[in-house]
């Protein structure tokens, strides 16, 4: 981690509550994110991980608290907004590239419309980074001819496209078939060795161990407890944590 103890975190989570319908999806949610740091946000289904890391970026929007990325209170709408997202990477469970354009064209889109980047320095950028995540032989290549790992890397390289302050990524690997995850993890890995602030929704606890800097565990809409990957996969403290370790580790 890069912080020093009083710099002010990068993302601020403070009473946040969020329901759908009846339904209170997060309760009290208080969370801080230092610069660099790496926190991996597990928890049983349904515990509203994703709705939190969706939340960050305002793709979910909050019934009240409020969420301040590097000091700037998470604007409702408009250019804002929209400034905002371009700082905030976002990587989601299925892809979301698009179908109708190249793996280069998509890294590339982005910056050219939203950082006003030419053409060529763009293109140039993104196959540094299609090379960083090794799938630079594929640049010419539509989304529908790369497997579920390949595509996923390429929507990693595309975060990165717009040197964002933080990624936020929601369940990368579940959509991906088993002998793709670890392709996809071991990028992951190497985002987390280079100092990229990032959230992190996943099942995988091989890779919670390895790159985490925090563990938070989530049940029922709430945060029961935050710890070290040392202290909470070998000493839980609750209840509720001691027993989705013991389903998922047994």
């Amino acid at each position: 981690m890069t912080n020093t103890p009083t710099e002010r975190p990068l993302v601020e989570i403070r009473g946040v509550n969020k329901y759908f319908g009846e339904h209170h999806v997060l309760k009290d949610i208080d969370l801080d994110v230092q610069r660099g740091e790496v926190v991996i946000v597990i928890g049983p289904s349904g515990s509203g991980k994703s709705t939190l890391c969706r939340s960050i970026n305002r793709l979910e929007t909050i019934n009240s608290g409020e969420i301040l990325i590097d000091g700037q209170k998470l604007p409702e709408e408009g250019r804002a907004l929209a400034q905002l997202r371009s700082d905030v990477g976002m990587v989601f469970q299925a892809f979301n590239l698009f179908a109708h354009k190249t793996v280069l064209e998509n890294v590339t889109l982005a910056p050219i419309k939203v950082r006003k980047m030419d053409k060529k320095t763009a293109e140039a950028r993104a196959m540094e980074l299609l090379t960083r995540v090794g799938v630079q032989d594929h640049a010419k290549k539509l989304p529908a001819q790369l497997s579920g790992g390949q595509q996923q890397r390429v929507a990693i390289a595309r975060s990165l496209a717009m040197d964002p302050k933080l990624i936020l990524l929601d369940e990368p690997t579940s959509a991906l078939d088993p002998e793709m995850i670890n392709e996809v993890l071991d990028v992951m890995v190497e985002l987390a060795k280079s100092g990229m602030t990032m959230v992190v929704v996943t099942h995988e606890m091989g890779f919670a161990r390895k790159a985490a800097d925090r563990v938070v565990f989530m049940a029922d809409g709430a945060i029961v407890e935050q710890a070290s990957p040392d202290e909470f996969f070998t000493n839980p403290q609750s209840h509720r944590a001691q027993d989705f370790l013991s389903k998922i580790l047994s």
